[in-house]
């Protein structure tokens, strides 16, 4: 497309070009047409005795005028020639002009050349665009990386919540201070080192940070401004990239997605001589080849590692890995503080009980949710951000804004407060379960209504007991609406529950080694690299095997639905007296439940309370 647009802007020009000929044309006409016939005195007279001219006007000695045919001529007069008594002899219509200035001779030949300087201008402009364009023709090649400027400084300071990673990567920051210290005895910085880690961690913020502590260059280019659509021109941009780099040694080069340009070779459809598999080959050669690049540290950033080429990952180019994972709680207490330096906390605000109640969240997360209270406070008129406004902004990051628009009749109302009910009677009586945080069926986002679990900590292993019960508690939505509205007309809010509780149950069985049939893998992940992303795929297994497997996964879901059951038999009063609840207040606490089921009224106070909300991970939410 870039190729095409040089003609496309010539041809506007021709275009805008003829148009102005044709402009000028219409000007010049007027003038083409009353232009003056020269005429010499003797003539003059003749005409005039002839009875020829109609009229004439006397500018001094320059006289102009018009035939009887219409035809304008003009003469010089001489002095003294008495011409005045001849035209008036001979009945010539006379008029006088006194003699024109200087200056408004000048203003007119600049009127008449104004349109050959407007065509001039036209002309260069069209020139200078012209020189542009092929100026860009030429630098198709040059590498696209931008040299950031110290104005916005990012330090270690500014990272938080992923200290091994930074503990790791000071060893970089010191080499790049005084890198005698190491050669002196020998050693080698690594040539590259590659960020992995899931999206929103904080990647491409710590190679900023990496620069700012160490106080060089820092280059920041993306995968994608390799690749383009031409062979040859990827492999260009790297050499230029690594020549701009070297000028500037000691100095970072930071490739963001570096996916985009370092997959595995022979995974596309151009052989082995596409554009990006040459790209990659440069790469390469660049990182470790005959030229050594001293001082020039490559980071590269990726939440895909497993489709990279693995002559990109070797020792020698990307020699060392540095795995940059969501934060723990504590990470998260950090990251918060960070991110509210700025915002003004009311005194209520309390950062530990928000770490603690964000699990799963990466630093992109948090900031959202800063952001997000920030701007809630600002639209109720508020002068502080109070924790209020954090517990709303975490509710609507975790399932989106309050659906109050979305009216439900009384038996539609009652079927999902029964639904919501069932999960959280069952969650309070089983087993290494989560406590209840909150119960609402104030729809939000796609659900109707939500059952949240605050876990106690961060939780980085399941035992079984705990999986047993996360079965149980999906399934109490459907057993919990059969019970009370029947089977036949149970409805289709339990789809998502159904499907958790089977995806729990297949990984139990064919990947945990949870089940009957032993501790055996029956399905593996595996890395498809034309794709680029990872599934998994059974093995190759007898069809009696494949029965076996699927009929396991069967009977620990049908296990888990019997003992639903019976738990919502045994404490059906319980069942009743919070679904009255929701209904009344549409929205409970774990300790507003708790009280209503020991037979207390909740009062306003509890109702006002500020409750602490979370993001928990996927099998604590249920809707």
């Amino acid at each position: 497309m870039k190729i095409s647009s040089a003609p496309k802007s010539l041809g506007t020009w021709i275009i805008i070009f003829l148009v102005m000929v044709v402009i000028a044309n219409l000007a010049y006409a007027p003038a083409m047409k009353n232009q003056k016939e020269s005429m010499t005195y003797t003539d003059f007279i003749e005409r005039v005795e002839k009875g020829e001219v109609t009229s004439v006007e006397i500018q001094g000695q320059n006289v102009y005028g018009e035939t009887n045919d219409h035809k304008k001529f003009e003469t010089y007069v001489p002095a003294e020639a008495g011409l005045v008594p001849v035209l008036t002899e001979h009945k010539v219509k006379i008029s006088a002009a006194p003699v024109p200035d200087p200056g408004e001779s000048w203003s007119g030949i600049l009127i008449a050349w104004l349109p050959m300087i407007f065509f001039l201008g036209i002309w260069l402009m069209m020139m200078r665009q012209m020189a542009a364009s092929n100026g860009k023709a030429l630098s198709f090649g040059k590498s696209r990386a931008r040299l950031l400027n110290g104005k916005e400084k990012v330090t270690f300071k500014d990272v938080a919540g992923i200290e091994e990673a930074k503990s790791e990567l000071q060893e970089i920051v010191e080499f790049l201070k005084a890198p005698g210290k190491f050669q002196r005895l020998g050693g080698k910085i690594p040539k590259g080192v590659l960020l992995v880690g899931p999206p929103g961690t904080g990647k491409t913020l710590l190679a900023r940070a990496i620069a700012g502590e160490a106080d060089v260059p820092f280059y920041s280019i993306s995968g994608s401004d390799f690749v383009e659509m031409f062979v040859g021109v990827g492999a260009s941009r790297v050499r230029d990239m690594f020549e701009q780099a070297k000028k500037t040694a000691p100095c970072i080069v930071f490739v963001d997605e570096i996916d985009a340009v370092g997959r595995h070779r022979g995974a596309g459809l151009g052989g082995g001589n596409d554009e990006r598999e040459q790209t990659l080959n440069q790469l390469l050669v660049e990182m470790d080849g005959f030229e050594v690049n001293s001082g020039i540290i490559l980071i590269a950033a990726t939440n895909r590692p497993d489709v990279l080429d693995p002559a990109l990952l070797r020792p020698g180019r990307f020699d060392r890995q540095v795995v940059v994972n969501n934060p723990d709680i504590k990470g998260r207490e950090a990251i918060l503080k960070v991110h509210v330096r700025k915002v003004p906390l009311a005194k209520d605000v309390k950062l530990d009980v928000l770490a603690r109640g964000t699990p799963g969240f990466s630093g992109a997360d948090l900031a959202n949710l800063v952001n997000e209270a920030a701007l809630l406070a600002a639209s109720r008129n508020k002068t502080m951000v109070a924790m209020t406004e954090f517990e709303d902004a975490k509710d609507k990051v975790m399932m989106g804004s309050e659906r109050r628009s979305l009216i439900m009749d009384e038996k539609e109302k009652k079927m999902t407060a029964y639904h919501e009910a069932g999960h959280a009677i069952v969650s309070l009586h089983l087993p290494e379960s989560d406590p209840l945080h909150k119960v609402t069926i104030i729809p939000r986002g796609r659900a109707l209504g939500v059952t949240m679990q605050l876990p106690e900590k961060d939780k980085y292993s399941q035992s079984k007991t705990y999986l047993l019960s996360r079965l149980s508690i999906l399934f109490a939505g459907r057993v919990a609406e059969e019970m009370v509205l029947g089977k036949e007309k149970v409805s289709t809010g339990a789809s998502n529950d159904i499907q958790v509780a089977t995806t729990i149950a297949r990984k139990m069985v064919s990947e945990w080694g949870m089940s009957a049939l032993g501790p055996i893998a029956f399905e593996e992940p595996e890395s498809d690299v034309f794709l680029g992303y990872s599934i998994a795929k059974r093995k190759n297994m007898a069809d009696k095997t494949a029965l076996q497997v699927d009929t396991e996964i069967a009977r620990l879901i049908n296990t888990a639905y019997k003992r639903t059951q019976s738990l919502l038999r045994t404490y059906r009063r319980e069942l009743d007296t919070l679904a009255k609840g929701l209904i009344e207040y549409e929205t409970l606490s774990g300790e507003e439940v708790k009280l209503l089921l020991s037979g207390k009224k909740i009062g306003k106070e509890e109702k006002t309370k500020n409750l602490v909300s979370v993001q928990p991970s996927v099998p604590e939410v249920t809707e």
